[in-house]
């Protein structure tokens, strides 16, 4: 089987120590190592030939250990996706909306430690999600924007990597279990197609401490990715899928590339491959888009 073993590095001049150390690992398993081909400043993929995606992966993995570079290992055929579908806080996102809101109505810290919890899959999402938002009852509606333009920022290389898929065909869509009024902005801003998320209960002045229902969460995120890859007449092995909450894991597990950004243990036990050091540009070496391919 051809495989491609990328890397990507946080600083690129890691980068070739990074990729000796690598060839060396795999080709002393008896593995067929071939040229580095580079993508990028900071990237490079390296093809292999081997039956064992797994053995290749744990090989690079552990020459990697201490080094602050990120690795994914997969099939060299069908690399480059035609539907991103992206978790937004903690991902596209520099924050988790929600805690942010909770500290306009002084409850950060109780709601923050709820969505710890919730994210590292000791406590079921919907149930997490209603208490977290009943927190919040009767908080103005204006602390939703102050909260948008003073705490939310894109986090680097997501505009890059959804704005470069879109150009080259692909669908993008942002999928929260956050709230429509952030995930409509972001979205905007970094160039989606479409955004699904849940809904907060308001009565035109401040917030009722209630969300929509049916509460948009694990499953519904899995249902998102089936759905859209259904429209677009394609397989979840069309997809990526990209996020960093136990929320995230059931889309993260069914595409065909499914990756942990600065994930919590559970998701990045279970993802192809894990973002713990670039940025997500990452995911466009991944798929085999050189720098130059980047949009602007």
């Amino acid at each position: 089987m051809q495989l491609v073993v990328t890397l990507v590095a946080a600083d690129p001049h890691d980068l070739a120590a990074a990729l000796e150390a690598v060839e060396i690992a795999v080709a002393g398993g008896g593995t067929l190592v071939g040229e580095a081909d580079l993508l990028g400043p900071n990237a490079a993929d390296l093809p292999v030939e081997s039956a064992a995606p797994a053995v290749v992966r744990e090989q690079a993995e552990a020459a990697l250990a201490g080094r602050r570079v990120d690795v994914c290992v997969q099939p060299a055929a069908g690399r480059r996706k035609r539907l991103l579908i992206a978790d937004m806080d903690s991902t596209i996102i520099n924050v988790e909306c929600l805690d942010e809101l909770a500290d306009f109505a002084g409850v950060k810290a109780q709601v923050a430690a709820i969505t710890e919890r919730a994210m590292a899959g000791e406590l079921a999402f919907e149930g997490a999600l209603r208490e977290r938002v009943a927190m919040l009852t009767g908080l103005g509606l204006d602390a939703l924007q102050r909260c948008y333009d003073e705490r939310v920022q894109l986090n680097p290389g997501a505009e890059t990597l959804v704005k470069t898929m879109a150009a080259h065909g692909a669908r993008c869509v942002l999928v929260s279990g956050g709230f429509t009024f952030f995930t409509g902005r972001v979205a905007t801003a970094a160039g989606f197609h479409d955004n699904r998320a849940n809904t907060l209960i308001e009565d035109g002045e401040s917030l009722a401490g209630l969300v929509g229902e049916p509460i948009l969460g694990r499953e519904a995120k899995l249902a998102a990715l089936q759905e859209e890859v259904a429209a677009l007449g394609a397989t979840p092995a069309d997809a990526l899928a990209v996020g960093d909450g136990a929320n995230d894991l059931a889309m993260i597990e069914a595409a065909g590339l499914g990756v942990a950004y600065r994930a919590k243990p559970v998701v990045a036990a279970q993802a192809d491959a894990r973002v713990d050091h670039a940025d997500l540009t990452a995911l466009l070496y991944f798929q085999g888009y050189r720098v130059e391919d980047f949009a602007a």
